[in-house]
C-alpha cells in the first residue's frame, strides 16, 4: 500500500469513528492531516525538481550558441544579449547589398512572425545583425529593414564588435577588417535564423532549406514545452 493509500485510508476510518469527539480521536485526525499535508507538499517538490532536471538535461545537451555581445541598434541604442530577454528571438545575420538570400531569409522571418502572432502575441523580437560593418551604417540598416516586419531590430558594431558577436553564434563570414565603405563586394556568411527562447538561450537554428510552416511548427511546438515548465509563454 502506497503513503497517499495509507493516509486516506486511516482517515477515513478516523472520520467514520469519529461518532463521540474524543482527544484520541482528535489528535488521530490532525496527525492524518498532517501526515497529508507533507506528503502533497513532498510530491510537489519532487514533481519540480523532475521538471527543472528534464528541462536542465535538454539545456545541456545544446549546442553553445549564443552568449555576451555588445553591438548598437539602427536606432543609436545599445543592444546586448540581455535585450533578447523577455521575449523568444529569431536572430540572422546578413548584409544590405546581399542580392537574394538575406532578403529571401528575411522575408520567410516575416511570414513566420505575423504567424506565430496571430497565435501567441506580440512575444516575438525579429533580430538582424549586419556581417558588412564597413557599410551597412544605421541608416542604411534602417531603410533596408523598412521592407520587412515593422518589429525588425537591426544591428551593427565596427569589426571586432560584428566578429564577437558572429564567434558567440558560430557564425562564418568573409569580410575583411579594411573592407572598403565604397566597395562593391559581397560577403560570404553562414545562413542560418537562430531561434532563442526567453531567457535568451539557444533553442535551434533553421537553415535556409527549412520552410517558414516547419519553423512556426518547430516555435509552437517549443512554447507549449515551455509553457508547461514554466505556466508562461515568456
Amino acid at each position: 500500500m502506497g503513503v497517499l493509500s495509507f493516509l486516506s485510508t486511516g482517515l477515513e476510518v478516523i472520520l467514520k469513528e469519529i461518532q463521540v469527539f474524543t482527544p484520541t480521536s482528535a489528535a488521530l485526525f490532525i496527525a492524518a492531516g498532517v501526515g497529508l499535508f507533507f506528503y502533497f507538499r513532498h510530491e510537489k517538490q519532487r514533481i519540480l525538481e523532475e521538471r527543472e532536471k528534464e528541462r536542465s538535461s535538454r539545456q545541456y545537451g545544446r549546442p553553445n550558441v549564443g552568449g555576451p555581445f555588445s553591438l548598437t541598434t539602427h536606432e543609436g541604442k545599445p543592444f546586448t544579449e540581455k535585450d533578447l530577454e523577455g521575449k523568444w528571438s529569431m536572430v540572422y545575420f546578413g548584409f544590405a547589398n546581399c542580392p537574394d538570400i538575406c532578403p529571401a531569409e528575411l522575408d520567410k522571418m516575416t511570414s513566420v512572425v505575423n504567424t506565430v502572432q496571430k497565435e501567441h502575441g506580440d512575444i516575438f523580437l525579429p533580430v538582424f545583425i549586419t556581417v558588412d560593418p564597413s557599410r551597412d551604417l544605421p541608416h542604411r540598416i534602417g531603410r533596408y529593414l523598412e521592407d520587412f516586419h515593422p518589429s525588425f531590430v537591426g544591428l551593427y558594431g565596427d569589426y571586432e564588435a560584428t566578429k564577437a558577436a558572429c564567434k558567440k553564434y558560430r557564425v562564418y563570414f568573409s569580410t575583411p577588417p579594411n573592407a572598403d565603405p565604397n566597395g562593391d563586394y559581397l560577403v560570404d556568411h553562414s545562413i542560418f535564423v537562430y531561434l532563442m527562447d526567453p531567457d535568451g538561450q539557444f533553442v535551434e537554428a533553421f537553415g535556409q532549406a527549412t520552410s517558414a510552416e516547419d519553423v512556426v511548427g518547430k516555435i509552437n511546438e517549443t512554447i507549449q514545452e515551455w509553457e508547461k515548465e514554466t505556466g508562461r509563454k515568456v
